[in-house]
């Protein structure tokens, strides 16, 4: 870049300025566009979807209405008494009965489109009046078997729908209508069959363009659809429908690929009688307009970046000319040695020399004198003595201040390296300036957030500032809490009278910041000779076996009065050692691991993420910040150990109810709500249980009881679907081959040979 003129610099900054901005704009208006023509292409889907549903529903429920309003004439009094077709026939009158509905039953076909064929059948008579036959014998007409099958989940008065195909090979979805004594004191049965073809046309009036239609009943059968080979099968095999028609929602869309082609699928479902209409359309002829406009925004921009490089230019032309002629006197009038550079890099080097030519030397002078002096004092404190150290520290008296951060650990995630660099150097600037004239200080950074401060005196002059002394530490503890955001604890060592002697001192400070798990955060403290043997021990073995029986027992509360009673222990001791606290903690966390192992309990998840809890714990200041973290660590594991008793007992009443009333239609929200715990959580149960789903299991425990009654019992495959909980053969069929990967029959007829 130095040697690219500044003009073209220039040139290039104004353009970055306003092409990438620019850019960006018209990348994400573009990238809008898009997903808010596929938002409301989604929407528009969905609405004519709902629009083509609501025709049919229409259709249909109109011609139940027809056959209902049929039903309540008399048409069929006058021929409720003649059962035969002989006797249908034996008489004028009773030809010229059976006529009229006949002729009734055609108005009913006319008067909506799509009606292929109608017929009536008495109860308990041998023929047919039909729009297609005409009257004929019931034996020459097809069986009228499926339509009881049909009515047996038949709720109220109204008729039920069955898609199926005709003896003929037409796809009919017919209205089974049986007479009740509320319409009619006749008994009998009005079957009204709609075309396929018509219901398809109805899910597909306000379609445009390549769109697939499709009709499902309630249990993924194929009522309607534009390929004919797929009618009467199994919806749920084709690709993302089971998702999609399996979810709470009983309306939506959603967009999907299949062989590399990006569908949108818009899915409803009919409150009236459950069925789901469901139509998909391919996105890239719906989004032809949506990216055409997106390319005229890019051929747009691109004309706008294009001008916008021409008028860079010539503002860089104008905005640059002061300082080009600047350079030309510059250079006319010194020779830098400065070539190959553009006008900026030339002016910076130029500042930069004369500056450093003036500033190296003073620099140079001070970097040395700190460095070697700070560098003294670190030898000092390792106890090598260097020549150095007696024009570092004249007098003979020395005491250690060792200044240390609470709460290290949370300071350092707190703050990146480049801040606690500049903290340590403006806390040693400001160490070295408070203590009062007549002691020389000097402060370095040691390590894990302490800083040494080496107090030099002669033994006059420090027995008539002692209390300025601590003034200072004061200063320096108030000073240091403010910058850094954390409190700071002072340790003070005792006086040393030789230079041998300061690395003993600096111990002693450091024992001292041990203090602080006592003491507390922002103590300041000043050894003191201890006698020998004054250090007492503490154990808490009595209280470890006290804190175990809680946890065996639950018993929370118990165990955080327990950790109090440890602390109030270590309070009401004066001369215990840090060691020993640190060992009662460390000990109490290593009997509750082994003890949950022990009892084989798993710990890993317990403590997962905790990292290592020795470190932890030795990492903390106080008291305090110890109790705090046990009372953490005892409530996740109690809590742990409840989950898990809490999960084996409600998996246990989930099983047993299941395998207790498989046979029933078991609707498992109110199963959850019967035991008392949410759906969600109870699927999640039955999962770890048995590793299926609930659905799967239940399915599972029907397969396995028919599986015995088939080779038990000589019951019907009809009869061991109701008796296992199926209310159609074809569904049985379905699940017991998915389960059994054959039909029921070639199950039986199989272990019959083998047997």
């Amino acid at each position: 870049m130095k040697k690219i003129p500044m003009i073209l610099q220039l040139a290039l900054i104004l353009f970055c300025i306003m092409a990438i901005p620019t850019a960006i704009l018209t990348w994400y208006s573009g990238s809008q566009i898009i997903e808010n023509s596929e938002a409301a292409i989604g929407e528009s889907t969905l609405a004519g979807l709902n629009a083509n549903r609501k025709l049919n529903e229409n259709a249909l429920a109109n011609l139940a209405q027809d056959t209902s309003r049929l039903a309540a004439t008399n048409i069929f009094e006058p021929i409720r008494s003649v059962d035969t077709y002989s006797e249908l026939n034996s008489n004028y009158n009773n030809v010229s009965r059976s006529l009229s509905v006949f002729k009734e039953l055609l108005n009913l076909n006319r008067r909506v489109d799509g009606v292929y064929s109608s017929y009536f059948h008495l109860d308990g008579s041998d023929y047919v009046i039909s729009t297609d036959s005409s009257i004929t014998k019931l034996e020459h007409y097809e069986s009228l078997e499926w339509t009881t099958k049909a009515l047996e989940g038949r709720r109220g008065i109204s008729g039920v729908w069955v898609p199926r195909k005709l003896d003929s090979g037409v796809n009919v979805v017919s209205y089974v209508y049986p007479l009740n004594r509320l319409s009619s004191t006749t008994r009998g049965l009005i079957v009204v069959n709609m075309r396929e073809s018509q219901i398809g046309d109805y899910l597909h009036a306000t379609e445009v363009g390549d769109n697939n239609t499709m009709l499902l009943e309630s249990d993924g059968k194929v009522i309607s659809y534009n390929d004919k080979s797929l009618l009467l099968t199994d919806g749920f095999e084709l690709p993302f429908l089971r998702e999609m028609l399996t979810e709470e929602a009983n309306e939506g869309y959603s967009f999907h690929e299949l062989d590399g082609k990006r569908l949108v699928y818009a899915w409803s479902r009919s409150d009236v009688s459950g069925w789901w209409n469901v139509t998909w359309s391919s996105m890239d002829e719906l989004m032809s307009k949506s990216r055409d406009m997106q390319g005229n925004i890019i051929l747009l921009t691109g004309a706008i970046i294009l001008l916008g490089t021409v008028l860079a230019v010539l503002l860089a032309t104008w905005l640059s000319r002061p300082l080009r002629q600047l350079v030309q006197t510059i250079r006319a009038k010194s020779d830098l040695g400065v070539v190959n550079k553009n006008e900026l890099a030339f002016l910076d080097l130029a500042f930069k020399r004369m500056q450093e030519e003036e500033e190296s030397l003073f620099q140079l002078l001070q970097e040395r004198e700190q460095d070697t002096r700070s560098l003294a004092v670190h030898h000092l404190l390792r106890g090598e003595i260097t020549p150095r150290i007696t024009e570092v520290f004249p007098e003979a008296c020395y005491r250690i201040a060792v200044v240390s951060i609470d709460q290290y650990r949370r300071y350092v995630s707190n703050t990146n390296v480049e801040t606690r660099s500049y903290h340590r150097y403006l806390l040693n600037t400001k160490y070295e300036s408070l203590f009062p004239e007549g002691i020389l200080a000097r402060s370095v950074y040691h390590n894990d957030g302490c800083i040494v401060i080496v107090m030099n005196f002669s033994p006059d002059g420090y027995e008539h500032s002692g209390g300025q002394i601590h003034q200072a530490l004061e200063t320096i503890r108030d000073q240091s809490s403010e910058l850094l955001g954390h409190s700071v604890t002072i340790g003070v060592s005792d006086l040393a009278d030789t230079l041998e002697m300061v690395t003993q001192r600096l111990f002693e400070a450091m024992e001292l910041i041990k203090q602080r798990i006592i003491n507390g955060a922002g103590s300041i403290m000043y050894w003191q000779e201890e006698e020998e043997n004054s250090r007492k021990y503490m154990d808490s073995e009595s209280s470890e076996r006290r804190i175990l029986n809680f946890l065996d027992a639950g018993n929370l509360d118990g165990i955080i009065k327990e950790l109090q009673l440890i602390r109030c222990q270590i309070g009401s001791e004066e001369n215990i050692s840090y060691d020993n606290i640190m060992f009662i903690y460390h000990q109490l966390i290593g009997a509750t691991i082994k003890h949950l192992r022990e009892n084989h309990i798993g710990t890993g998840r317990m403590i997962m993420g905790k990292g290592n809890i020795y470190s932890i714990l030795a990492a903390m200041d106080t008291l305090d910040e110890l109790e705090e973290y046990l009372h953490e660590f005892f409530r996740e594991i109690v809590q742990s150990l409840d989950r898990s008793a809490d999960d084996t007992n409600h998996g246990e009443r989930i099983i047993q109810y299941l395998k207790g009333n498989y046979r029933e239609e078991i609707v498992f929200e109110d199963m959850a709500k019967e035991i008392g715990i949410s759906y969600s959580y109870m699927r999640k149960i039955v999962y770890e249980q048995t590793g299926k789903s609930m659905i799967d299991f239940v399915n599972q425990l029907r397969i396995e009881k028919a599986k015995e009654l088939l080779l038990d019992t000589e019951f019907t495959i009809k009869q061991i679907a109701a008796e296992v909980g199926y209310f159609n053969v074809q569904s049985f069929n379905r699940f017991f081959r998915k389960y059994e990967g054959m039909p029921p029959s070639s199950y039986k007829s199989a272990k019959s040979k083998s047997s």
